[in-house]
C-alpha cells in the first residue's frame, strides 16, 4: 500500500496499464485516481493523455477541496467528479472511470445489470446500479454516484448514457471492481441473448457475499 504521495504517483501511473490490458477503455477515456487516508490531495490522470505515455511525473497532484493543480500538466475532465467522491465518501481511496463496453451498454439502455451470477453476489453483493444522467465536467456525476452507492453493497455504478464508475479503499480495489464489472456485464449480456436468466435467491446472494468478504483469498 501507497504511503507517501510519491508512491501513490508511481502506483496509479502503473495501475492505468491495466485499463488498456483489460480492454476497458479506448485511446485516451478514462482514468484512475487515488487518495490517501485522510489526505486532502489526490493523485489523478492527466488530461488526453496516451495511456503509454503516462509517467508517474505526469499524475496530477488535485486538492480535493478547492480543486488546485499542483501539476504542470491538465488535469482530467472528471477531477471534479473524483474530489466530489472523496470529499463525501471518506473511506474510499481509489476511483476507475471507464466506458468499457457492455457495461457501457447497459448504461445506455439504463438498466441496472442484475445479479444472476455467484460472481456477482461475491464481488458486488446484489446487482450492478444503473444512475441517473448527468453532465461531464463538474460535480454532477459525483452527486450521482454519492447517491446511488450511499449504503450500497455494489463498489460499482454505471451511469445512464455515459459509463462506469468504481470504488475501493485503494486504487487497486477499484480497478479490480471495474475489471469485474466489465467481465460480468458481458456475460449477464450473452445470457440474456439465449434466453431468460435465472434468478439467484436474495438470500443466497446475502451468504455468497458474506463468505467472499470475510473468508476468500490471504
Amino acid at each position: 500500500m501507497s504511503t507517501t504521495l510519491e508512491d501513490l504517483k508511481r502506483a496509479v501511473c502503473d495501475l492505468h496499464a491495466l485499463l488498456p490490458a483489460n480492454k476497458l477503455v479506448a485511446w485516451t477515456s478514462g482514468n484512475i485516481s487515488g487518495r490517501l487516508p485522510g489526505n486532502a490531495a489526490m493523485i489523478i490522470k492527466p488530461s488526453g493523455v496516451l495511456f503509454e505515455d503516462l509517467t508517474p511525473e505526469s499524475m496530477c497532484e488535485v486538492d480535493i477541496h478547492t480543486l488546485e493543480n499542483r501539476s504542470a500538466y491538465k488535469v482530467s475532465s472528471d477531477t471534479a467528479t473524483h474530489a466530489y467522491i472523496y470529499r463525501e465518501m471518506p473511506e474510499v481511496g481509489g476511483i476507475v472511470h471507464t466506458h468499457s463496453p457492455y457495461a457501457t451498454a447497459w448504461a445506455a439502455v439504463g438498466r441496472d445489470i442484475p445479479c444472476i451470477l455467484t460472481a456477482m453476489a461475491d464481488e458486488f453483493g446484489g446487482p450492478i446500479p444503473c444512475g441517473g444522467f448527468a453532465l461531464i465536467g463538474g460535480e454532477e456525476i459525483g452527486r450521482e454516484v454519492v447517491r446511488v452507492l450511499t449504503g450500497h453493497r455494489s463498489p460499482a455504478i454505471i451511469l445512464q448514457n455515459h459509463g462506469v464508475f468504481t470504488i475501493g479503499k485503494t486504487p487497486q480495489d477499484a480497478v479490480k471492481a471495474a475489471v469485474m464489472c466489465e467481465d460480468v456485464a458481458r456475460t449477464v449480456f450473452l445470457a440474456h441473448q439465449l434466453g431468460q436468466p435465472l434468478a439467484i435467491d436474495p438470500d443466497a446472494i446475502d451468504k455468497l457475499y458474506q463468505r467472499y468478504t470475510t473468508q476468500y483469498g490471504q
